[in-house]
């Protein structure tokens, strides 16, 4: 399993963003400090207030993911269109997403990753491989 720990600074609203792109809130691991956000048995993001975060990280400062990156956190999903669709849920409720130059040379029907930018402007990797099967044959 997979564990995303991200600092949030308003834990109810991030919580609202995150099941509007589809993940389920368990309350057995959500308080008033922490969110646990399920995507699937093997991938969850944990919504964290800055003071809950800051536990995990000894004398280190917490970054402002607007302005620093810290961590690029990529997961699959089944199609390229579920990777739009996730994109452009963030962006109807507050987020962003872009397609990151990387990407930009390798055609959609081989491969589609989003930069899905959250309310607190940490960043979520939404990714659509072709199997084998499945790529195009270049000639």
């Amino acid at each position: 399993m997979v564990f995303a720990n991200f600092p949030v600074q308003d834990l109810k609203k991030a919580t609202a963003f995150y099941e509007k792109l589809g993940f389920t809130q368990n309350k057995e691991f959500s308080d008033e400090h922490a969110g646990g956000m399920i995507w699937d048995d093997n991938f969850w993001v944990m919504l964290l207030t800055p003071e809950f975060y800051q536990g995990f990280i000894g004398d280190c400062q917490i970054i402002d993911p607007h302005k620093m990156s810290g961590a690029l956190v990529a997961f699959s999903l089944p199609s390229a269109e579920a990777v739009r669709q996730f994109g452009q849920a963030a962006q109807d409720n507050g987020g962003s997403y872009y397609l990151s130059k990387p990407n930009a040379e390798i055609p959609d029907d081989v491969m589609l990753g989003y930069e899905v930018v959250d309310l607190d402007g940490n960043i979520l990797e939404p990714t659509w491989m072709a199997t084998p099967s499945q790529a195009p044959e270049i000639s």
